[in-house]
């Protein structure tokens, strides 16, 4: 199931990667940089293309997707790496040393 799922979720990455570059952008004439245009200011009023719905249904898709993708690989073992610890082991090396008293000598050596 997550082999499928991961299928799918990479064959919509790749049409949507498709499907918004051969998409016309917006003001992309060189003469709408200097005012020169003569579109509105929310771009053309006419009907959607085809191409935007595409790009929104495949959109909701690719977010459908991930949310699937998150929850099947977000459920893992919840172990904790400190669940096994020995607390004996967790002495620090210093402490297993002979460290010196005030006089300089090791602590065993009196």
């Amino acid at each position: 199931m997550k082999l499928v799922l991961i299928l799918i979720h990479v064959s919509i990455c790749l049409a949507l990667i498709l499907i918004v570059l051969l998409q016309k952008g917006k003001g992309a004439n060189m003469g709408a940089v200097f005012g020169g245009s003569s579109q509105t200011v929310f771009g053309s009023g006419g009907a959607t293309s085809f191409l935007h719905k595409a790009t929104t249904y495949i959109a909701i898709l690719f977010m459908f997707t991930s949310l699937g993708l998150s929850f099947f690989f977000g459920r893992g073992i919840s172990e904790s790496i400190m669940e096994n610890l020995n607390p004996a082991a967790t002495q620090s090396p210093i402490a297993e040393q002979d460290v010196p008293n005030q006089t300089g000598e090791p602590a065993d050596k009196k």
